[in-house]
């Protein structure tokens, strides 16, 4: 298996060009790398195989989706060893409205990323599903006024 620094020029414009649209063809993204469509095709199978692409979806828009509020969360925990850790990590992959949940070095232990239609949606997975995560001791809230970036690329 590869890692990153193993990549060559034209690996890494074949992960930005996907990365900023997934739905390319094969033979546009070997014509936009500067390969032909079979050996774009091989590198392709292969940046998966290595697992540099992890899958292909759709990026949806939450505005038409009605999920216009986004709320990041900081999460301290009452207890930090390993089975308190697996115990939380386990359980917030059950809140869908979770759409992030990173393990940060810092004054807290965890950074939520939240996305509901409204504050009062968002209070009801605070309060009734947040909380009641295993050995969360406390939370604080920060709304988002608005998403300046949101991709990789």
């Amino acid at each position: 298996m590869q890692n990153s620094s193993d990549l060559d020029q034209i690996d890494r414009n074949i992960l930005k060009v996907l990365g900023k649209n997934g739905r390319i063809t094969v033979t546009e993204l070997a014509k936009i790398v500067g390969l032909s469509k079979t050996p774009c095709q091989i590198r392709l199978k292969r940046l998966i195989k290595d697992d540099f692409i992890q899958g292909f979806k759709a990026r949806l828009n939450p505005a038409k989706m009605g999920l216009e509020h986004v709320a990041f969360v900081e999460v301290k925990m009452s207890n930090t060893n390993e089975d308190a850790l697996l115990a939380f990590n386990s359980a917030v992959l059950e809140i869908p409205e979770v759409e992030q949940c990173h393990m940060i070095a810092g004054n807290f232990d965890y950074l939520l990323k939240i996305r509901t239609p409204d504050i009062l949606c968002y209070r009801k997975v605070l309060a009734e599903s947040v909380s009641g995560l295993p050995y969360v001791a406390s939370t604080s809230t920060h709304v988002s006024m608005q998403s300046v970036k949101d991709e990789i690329s």
